[in-house]
């Protein structure tokens, strides 16, 4: 593994207690970095942030506004400032036609997947325009740029998520704070269990390397996106998806 320069900095990562938060939070920490891991999963986060070292795990639903605000107090608390945030926590929502869907689970697809990463960024934002430091890292999908058949709640909300990291990323151009995001192909990670077989191979048959992405992979790539080596890239859109997507 190469060593990434992340010494002295502070990252939010978001869904970080398992898969692919977690092995960002784990690639940065061995990075030199200390990590806040915001996850809904009290237990789990506890014990990754223990695992981790230089780690705090603060349990909070990231739908809500205030939960939100006062995980940024316990986080600032603990570590002093946030110079990296990792929106990477998502839902997939099950696999149905779009008119079989339930309205409701439409919506919370994209609660958790669109409007939860705004509601943190909104609030940790702010802190690094007044440092003149920060990078956003959004962990989207190819779902977002392809659409995937049966996922169309979760391919409209990582298409939405694309949509704001370059909206975000003009706005914050000329601050020193750059925001990206990454578009991987699936992962086996714990989402899978919300996917039925059949979709988890057509995920597979649509990868031209025949394999899916492993979540070191993607934390590899995150924590080059959140390190000083990223200097002029904001408001991209990095694909890791083994040749599905080459745009």
């Amino acid at each position: 593994m190469n060593r990434l320069d992340l010494s002295g900095r502070v990252a939010v990562i978001t869904g970080g207690a398992r898969g692919i938060g977690l092995a960002i939070a784990r690639r940065a920490v061995d990075s030199g970095a200390a990590v806040a891991l915001w996850d809904m999963d009290a237990k789990a986060g506890a014990d990754a942030a223990a695992a981790l070292g230089k780690a705090t795990s603060h349990a909070l639903d990231l739908t809500d506004e205030a939960a939100i605000g006062a995980a940024l107090k316990a986080t600032l608390a603990a570590h002093g400032r946030v110079d990296i945030l990792v929106n990477n926590a998502g839902i997939t929502g099950g696999n149905a036609p779009s008119w079989e869907l339930p309205p409701a689970e439409w919506r919370r697809v994209i609660e958790v997947n669109l409007i939860a990463p705004y509601l943190v960024a909104r609030a940790v934002v702010p802190g690094m325009i007044a440092a003149g430091y920060g990078r956003v890292v959004n962990i989207a999908s190819i779902a977002g740029k392809e659409g995937n058949p049966n996922a169309s709640h979760y391919s409209a909300s990582k298409a939405g998520l694309i949509g704001f990291t370059k909206s975000l990323g003009k706005e914050l151009a000329k601050t020193g704070v750059l925001a990206n995001c990454i578009t991987p192909a699936a992962a086996a990670t714990d989402l899978f269990k919300q996917m039925t077989e059949e979709q988890i191979a057509w995920m597979r048959s649509k990868i031209p390397m025949d394999r899916f992405v492993q979540v070191e992979e993607i934390a590899a790539l995150a924590c080059w996106l959140a390190s000083e080596d990223c200097s002029f890239s904001t408001g991209a859109v990095f694909d890791i998806s083994g040749g599905r997507a080459v745009y």
